[in-house]
């Protein structure tokens, strides 16, 4: 029996961009993209390792070389609507967000369990890492271009920032596409409550 579980939910690619390495985080529009093991080529997440960064300090002392889990933004266009409605924006462009690609089809998209796979129709397949947590960064993007509105982003987009996801089989991604959503077959840990 396969752990991993094909859902009955599609997730149709609605936007595509890649952030230039050695820049900020603002992402440039593209039609496709081309994943390798290491991600986007050229692109500021690009690698098979990175250093850590303050998501990892309670294991890594920061900069320490570990495994790059987060080659890729993945975001939902129905949980930006909503960003933007709290914001009180008209739209929120996922060039701000530093975005990989925008789906639409796959509710509450930004808590899919961990190790899911988004697999498209050549069979690239990503592997989601975990929530993205909202940060500071996505802001003074959204402030270069709607002045006052930055700082409400972080707030708005609680549980709502898409998550980061690694390449786990090379591939190319195109706007149109539909990825299959493959969850973990297991129950929810009751570790915690």
């Amino acid at each position: 029996m396969p752990v991993l579980r094909e859902t009955e939910f599609r997730g149709e690619i609605t936007w595509l961009g890649m952030v230039p390495a050695g820049g900020g985080i603002q992402a440039e529009v593209r039609e496709a993209l081309d994943l390798g093991f290491a991600g986007i080529t050229g692109e500021r997440h690009e690698g098979a390792e990175r250093g850590s960064c303050v998501r990892v300090t309670n294991l890594y002392k920061k900069g320490t070389k570990i495994r790059n889990v987060r080659q890729l933004t993945v975001l939902s266009e129905e949980e930006l609507a909503l960003i933007a409605a709290d914001m009180g924006l008209e739209r929120l462009d996922p060039r701000h967000l530093g975005a990989s690609l925008v789906l639409r089809g796959i509710p509450d998209f930004t808590l899919v369990p961990p190790s899911s796979r988004l697999q498209g129709p050549d069979g690239a397949t990503l592997t989601v890492d975990m929530e993205n947590r909202p940060c500071v960064l996505p802001g003074r993007e959204i402030e270069k271009d709607h002045e006052g509105f930055g700082p409400k982003f972080k707030s708005a987009a609680t549980n709502r920032r898409g998550i980061t996801a690694w390449v786990e089989r090379p591939g190319r991604l195109s706007l149109g596409d539909s990825l299959r959503l493959f969850v973990p077959d297991q129950r929810a840990w009751a570790g915690e409550s």
